[in-house]
């Protein structure tokens, strides 16, 4: 059974970006976040500590000349999960300072199921290609503004969330194109580790996101908790699979 405790996160912890050709009227003037930011999350499968998960924005990268925000996200399974399914995971996302879309993304697993992912966006063609250990697929056609999946959740951050927005933004791990839609559900008051959030929580559609997490027969529930504040931090993150289900929990922050 294959289950990627770290694409969720992602990809969960999918949310980032505007883009060139589509821009939501909501989109903030300033960004809710900045260079040196880092959440870390402590992850459960149900009542069961799973690891931690980081959430980063590195120094800017130059990548083909072009001047990129450097996004990083690491997750790591505890001893115990490690038994279950051990994953040591990094991804990367670098997008584009100006126009707010992929050049780059990378993907690099040690655990259980160990890849080399090199996703490179050529904008000229508007086409995407992925290179995975060494091996390179079928190059696919891209919209403008196209995000990766690690981009996805700071592209819902950079919106003024209110209750009742759908967000809808093009996002490619370079093996296939979705057309990704996320909704502003309910707003919920939550309290972690002792401190109390007032949050939106918002449901990406995930239908045509199929590598993340598989069930037999049916897609995986994803929900998100951002702060109803400035910065609209995801404070939590909850996601239904085939074994149960697995919650990512801030757990502290630097800004």
């Amino acid at each position: 059974m294959r289950i990627r405790l770290a694409g969720f996160a992602l990809i969960a912890l999918c949310v980032l970006a505007a883009f060139s050709g589509w821009q939501s009227d909501a989109v903030a003037k300033d960004l809710p976040f900045k260079q040196g930011e880092k959440m870390v999350y402590q992850a459960r499968w149900g009542f069961v500590s799973a690891g931690q998960s980081v959430i980063e924005i590195l120094p800017d990268q130059i990548v083909d000349d072009v001047r990129t925000w450097h996004f990083a996200m690491t997750t790591t399974t505890n001893a115990g999960m490690d038994l279950i399914y051990k994953v040591r995971e990094r991804k990367d996302s670098y997008m584009d300072l100006n126009r707010m879309r992929t050049v780059l993304y990378k993907e690099k697993e040690e655990g259980n199921h160990p890849r080399d992912v090199v996703v490179t966006y050529d904008w000229a063609k508007r086409t995407v290609t992925r290179n995975e250990n060494g091996n390179t697929g079928d190059t696919i056609s891209i919209p403008a503004g196209t995000i990766d999946p690690l981009g996805l959740f700071f592209f819902i951050r950079m919106n003024r969330l209110k209750l009742g927005d759908v967000l809808e933004f093009p996002v490619t791990d370079g093996k296939k194109y979705w057309d990704t839609r996320a909704t502003v559900v309910r707003k919920e008051q939550l309290t972690i580790n002792g401190k109390t959030y007032d949050t939106l929580v918002v449901m990406p559609d995930m239908k045509r996101i199929e590598d993340v997490f598989k069930k037999k027969d049916e897609q995986p529930d994803l929900m998100i908790w951002f702060s109803a504040d400035d910065r609209q931090v995801p404070v939590k993150i909850e996601s239904k699979v085939i074994i149960g289900t697995f919650v990512f929990e801030l757990v502290s922050s630097t800004f």
